[in-house]
């Protein structure tokens, strides 16, 4: 037991007091004679023995009277069992990432949620509360309550250690107590590294009920016809037991084509024919899951025909003048003596074709090009120098051409997940007739190779670059060194290196990728694009490169739409976006790897557990009650006891 006050048990000095009293008022009975004493027979006689009783029990019940009353003013204690974080500050991590949406006993996880926070945090308690998409500090709840009525669910997935992260950052000499309400899908051990040794995490995990659910994953175009484009919708369902889920398509809100889908298996492909035309629309499915996986919207717009220019000898560069179509692409050559420097910033994609030397200016020219976006093939010739070759790669990359080796080598293997080959072949092949060259640069290099010679070098390599890309060679490919020109693989190569970084037809961004977009605008100097629809407007990060204006567009749009990308007043461009799918498998909640973390059933528990931990154990009520006492006790001796 512990004293609040410790310092007015001095006053207990004041039990002399009565003692004192007492002792004054004890007096020795005197014997009194008298001549008859028959007539005292009847009168009632208090003996010296009875009288003693009465003054000791009066002492003691006036001793004890005191004593108490003045314990109860020093507020006498017991210690909380938990007292040493009796300081420590709220913090509530509430996950309203869209798997959120899944609907347990009580209706949707959040809203429920957001309900229990409401009628179970006292409004006395200060606390922060941080979501995926907003961030409350220092408040209470009454402060917050329409805000969390009104929370909308964010396009950001639940990443824990960016959450805690934050809660870091906001700096504070007390430790933190801190409430995890999640549902734990896709969280995983690396999310828990960032919790503090010191703080103290309690989680809080919401279940669905039903984790049956369907999502339109992506749209691309499958075949372009004359007049029609069949286009192809990727379904992934998470679950079991599903019934046939209706499937349709739309054009500005006007209904194009619908049917309904039977899965037998996870994922399902669905055709439909659409007229070759912009299109700027959405997929549509109905489904009993989650709701913000079941819209998709896409833009399709016309091809516009990409710019290529290689620039070598006319007769090297034939076999590329059938595959770059004059449908599809401005296809050119042009000899090193005669080229056209102002023009290259107009292509899109710029072939050296086994130079002997990559003149320095050119050198200069192409780095730029590189940087704003355009798309470079490397084709090395035997007669080029290794030092002329490497100055001009340390540009791009790590990558080192060594020496030439009059080697015969086969080509005989393709990285089928490397991105230059993503949905290339419907099927791995591995019995296809082998191309080979007869000499190749060896060379050295950090990144990964498309294809690989039969002695695993690389013979065709991609550099990473963030807004473009860079593929080099590591032998000539001309009819004397190789038969590589006559391979089946010849025509998809070369189409997937000149088409890699161009815009797909189909448009339909994920929010919160990245990734830069390039609109083809021509724009002044203070010109700026900005992207809007009826319900959102922003301007995302630009730069003006040449003929286009690459955009970076990080976590906006907040909602997911169909939007247009204006020039002032003037729509240069359609552009869709899309909720991110990682929240669609709800069968992904990992509530395991919380095992050596405290797992509480409400925010009234946790509220609960808090008060009863934390808080001391006042028991200066009872010293009064019992001071009471004793003062009845001392009135009754006075009146009842003779």
């Amino acid at each position: 037991m512990q004293f609040k006050h410790p310092e007015i048990l001095y006053f207990l000095f004041l039990l002399i007091v009565p003692i004192l009293v007492h002792l004054f008022q004890f007096r020795r009975f005197k014997k009194e004679y008298f001549t008859n004493v028959q007539f005292l027979a009847a009168l009632s006689v208090q003996t010296r023995k009875n009288s003693k009783i009465k003054k000791w029990l009066l002492l003691g019940s006036r001793l004890l009277f005191i004593a108490f009353i003045i314990f109860a003013f020093a507020q006498p204690y017991f210690k909380a069992k938990d007292n040493a974080n009796a300081t420590n500050e709220m913090y509530i991590i509430l996950d309203n990432s869209f798997s959120m949406q899944a609907k347990g006993k009580k209706g949707e996880l959040l809203r429920r949620s957001v309900q229990e926070l409401l009628e179970n945090t006292p409004e006395n308690v200060n606390f922060s509360l941080i979501t995926n998409s907003e961030s409350y500090w220092n408040t209470d709840i009454k402060s917050i309550q329409n805000s969390l009525q009104n929370l909308k669910y964010s396009a950001l997935p639940f990443q824990l250690d960016q959450l805690m992260a934050k809660v870091k950052s906001h700096k504070s000499a007390f430790k933190k107590d801190i409430v995890i309400i999640t549902d734990a899908v896709g969280l995983d051990k690396k999310q828990l590294k960032n919790i503090d040794k010191n703080d103290i995490p309690y989680f809080i995990i919401p279940k669905a009920e039903q984790k049956n659910n369907v999502a339109v994953d992506s749209v691309s175009i499958h075949e372009t016809l004359d007049d029609f484009y069949e286009i192809s919708v990727e379904l992934s369902n998470h679950g079991e037991d599903f019934k046939p889920v209706p499937i349709a398509v739309y054009n500005k809100n006007k209904l194009i084509a619908k049917t309904l889908v039977n899965f037998e298996t996870k994922k399902k492909s669905i055709l439909f024919t659409i007229p070759k035309q912009d299109f700027h629309g959405y997929v549509s499915i109905t489904d009993n899951g989650l709701e913000y996986d079941n819209i998709l919207y896409f833009s399709i717009s016309k091809t516009k025909k990409i710019n290529i220019i290689s620039i070598g000898e006319p007769e090297k560069s034939n076999f590329l003048s059938r595959i770059y179509t004059a449908d599809e692409f401005n296809f050119s050559n042009s000899p090193i003596s005669s080229l056209d420097y102002n023009g290259l910033e107009k292509q899109d994609v710029i072939i050296l074709n086994e130079l002997d030397e990559i003149p320095q200016a050119l050198q200069i020219t192409l780095k730029s090009f590189v940087e704003k976006g355009g798309n470079l093939v490397l084709i090395p010739s035997a007669k080029n120098a290794v030092t002329n070759i490497n100055s001009f790669l340390t540009n791009f990359g790590s990558v080192q051409f060594n020496y030439l080796e009059n080697t015969e080598k086969l080509i005989s293997k393709i990285n089928f997940n490397h991105p230059l080959f993503a949905a290339v072949f419907e099927n791995k092949i591995t019995n296809f007739q082998y191309p080979k060259t007869n000499a190749s640069f060896k060379i050295t290099s950090s990144s990964p190779a498309a294809l690989y010679n039969d002695d695993q070098t690389p013979f065709l390599i991609s550099l990473s670059r963030p807004i473009s890309a860079v593929y080099v060679f590591s032998a000539p490919i001309n009819i004397l060194n190789s038969n590589f020109q006559q391979s089946p693989l010849i025509v998809p190569t070369f189409y997937k290196m000149a088409t890699s970084n161009q815009k797909n037809a189909v448009t339909a961004l994920t929010i919160g990728n990245s990734n830069p977009y390039f609109a083809d605008v021509l724009l002044s100097k203070d010109a700026i694009l900005s992207v809007k629809n009826p319900t959102e407007q922003f301007i995302p990060i630009q730069q003006i490169l040449n003929n286009k204006v690459k955009l970076t567009f990080n976590d906006y749009p907040v909602q997911a739409g169909n939007f247009e990308i204006y020039n002032q007043k003037t729509a240069v461009e359609n552009i869709s976006f899309n909720y991110s799918r990682t929240e669609s498998n709800l069968a992904a909640a990992n509530e395991n790897i919380l095992s050596d973390y405290k797992i509480i059933n409400s925010i009234a528990t946790v509220f609960d557990t808090l008060q009863t931990d934390r808080t001391d154990n006042q028991i200066w009520k009872w010293f009064v009650i019992f001071a009471l006492l004793f003062l009845s006790i001392e009135m009754a001796i006075l009146k009842f006891l003779k």
